[in-house]
């Protein structure tokens, strides 16, 4: 028992060298967790802003495209006009009106319902991309006993939809090709919405813009009650019936 002691109190402590060793070597595993850490929150904060991002774009397409869809089977009493630009910071909006007639007893046309969307550059917010805003206006859904006396101004508030939008916009698809601009009367067959919220990058003219590969696209189609035009055209098939011509066997150069 005696001898135990003694050996317990002959045994010498940690040496300052050993001490300064082991807390480098627990520092340097401590870095390198909180490393990993932080790597991997970057990361779940980069999906989740991922799926934020297409989640708005997906319900702000589906809002425009419920827009759309009030206008089918309207006839002449509907009108579309649209029209594209870059704004003076660098960054592609869109502007698209859709307007509803009726006419009253003389024939005279009178507003029932306008929906404008458009995109502002955002002074006031600060970050750095576009406000969506969406204005609705007419005599569809007003009480004329208690907005009687309601000013052109307050018939036309721009509401805003969504921030943070760095390419917003709106075109005609023509076959192969697209058309940023549209006045005419009759209404187009469809309307292709595009919309981002991703970082633009500048592109080799100099000018911002966002990869295609970012950008999300609805199209709608507007009048779906046309007579479409399909060509059918047989398959060609071969007649195994038919004796075939043997193959020619290869010749020596």
């Amino acid at each position: 028992m005696k001898q135990n002691f003694k050996n317990i109190a002959n045994r010498k402590g940690f040496s300052l060298a050993e001490v300064l060793v082991a807390m480098t070597i627990g520092a340097m595993v401590l870095i390198a967790v909180i490393a990993v850490y932080n790597r991997a929150q970057s990361a779940a904060a980069a999906i989740l802003r991922h799926l934020d991002s297409e989640r708005l774009t997906s319900e702000v397409l589906q809002r425009i495209a419920e827009d759309l869809d009030g206008i089918i089977d309207a006839g002449k009493n509907v009108k579309i006009t649209l029209r594209n630009k870059w704004e003076g910071h660098g960054l592609h909006t869109a502007r698209l009106e859709i307007i509803k007639n009726v006419y009253d007893d003389q024939q005279r046309p009178q507003l029932l319902e306008k929906i404008v969307w458009q995109g502002n550059f955002d002074y006031d917010g600060g970050s750095g991309g576009l406000v969506l805003y969406r204005s609705h206006s007419g005599i569809a859904y007003e009480d004329k006993l208690l907005e009687e006396f309601k000013d052109d101004f307050e018939r036309e508030l721009f509401v805003p939809v969504c921030s943070g939008v760095t390419y917003f916009a709106v075109e005609i698809p023509q076959g192969d090709e697209v058309r940023d601009f549209w006045e005419a009367d009759a209404l187009p067959a469809g309307v292709r919405v595009s919309l981002s919220f991703t970082e633009p990058v500048k592109s080799a003219a100099g000018v911002l813009d966002v990869p295609d590969f970012d950008k999300i696209r609805r199209t709608v189609a507007i009048d779906r009650t046309r007579k479409m035009n399909f060509i059918y055209e047989p398959p060609q098939f071969e007649d195994v019936n038919q004796p075939q011509e043997p193959n020619e066997p290869n010749k020596p150069n």
